[in-house]
């Protein structure tokens, strides 16, 4: 069966992006250094249909290359829809659904790579796991990892750590319940730039 999981890279201090992001500024004001690991390496990795290539450490390259052959579907909410200008046409991981009250008109064609979903994060991801199979479904937006979490949907969080102090933006704990999550740490990979780490969820 799919399991759920949170994949998102993350500052020292809990901000996946900085302040005022948007269309204009995707990461925030000093957010894309959240990213810099992903081009400083000398291996590289094919992502988005091949339309974007990473050039990270070794160390890094091997973990992420496990983490997209294990991904069947992925989640994000409409605003990093927009932000990220819809990748493209391009996203991270297909099928690709998006959580919108509103779907965009110019996106619903024959062959898209997304799939709208009106009717809350639940039903999203009861689709997305249908359609992952085996394989699992990966969230990468704040706010719809802390809208599962507090659901209870999440079964795994991975974190790439960064050490990096953003001071303010999007936060990836935020709105959660004052109830404890308890996580079992099943994997930690120092790399350069980054330190990879992946917890269960209790």
């Amino acid at each position: 069966m799919a399991k759920v999981v949170c994949n998102m890279t993350v500052s020292l201090d809990g901000y996946v992006a900085g302040p005022n992001d948007g269309p204009e500024n995707s990461l925030g004001d000093g957010g894309s250094r959240l990213f810099d690991w992903y081009f400083n390496g000398d291996t590289l990795l094919p992502i988005m249909d091949g339309q974007m290539n990473l050039k990270v450490s070794a160390q890094s390259a091997e973990i992420l290359r496990e983490e997209l052959n294990a991904a069947g579907a992925g989640i994000w909410g409409r605003r990093t829809f927009d932000i990220s200008r819809a990748w493209g046409g391009h996203p991270p991981t297909t099928p690709c659904f998006i959580i919108t009250h509103r779907a965009p008109a110019e996106w619903l064609i024959k062959d898209s790579p997304f799939i709208f979903v009106s009717d809350g994060v639940k039903n999203a991801v009861e689709r997305a796991k249908m359609a992952a199979g085996h394989k699992n479904v990966v969230i990468s937006t704040a706010s719809i990892f802390q809208q599962c979490l507090k659901l209870g949907l999440v079964d795994e969080v991975q974190i790439d750590l960064v050490p990096l102090m953003l001071g303010g933006g999007v936060r990836l704990f935020d709105n959660l319940d004052a109830q404890a999550v308890k996580l079992e740490c099943v994997k930690c990979v120092k790399a350069p730039g980054v330190t990879h780490l992946r917890y269960r969820v209790i």
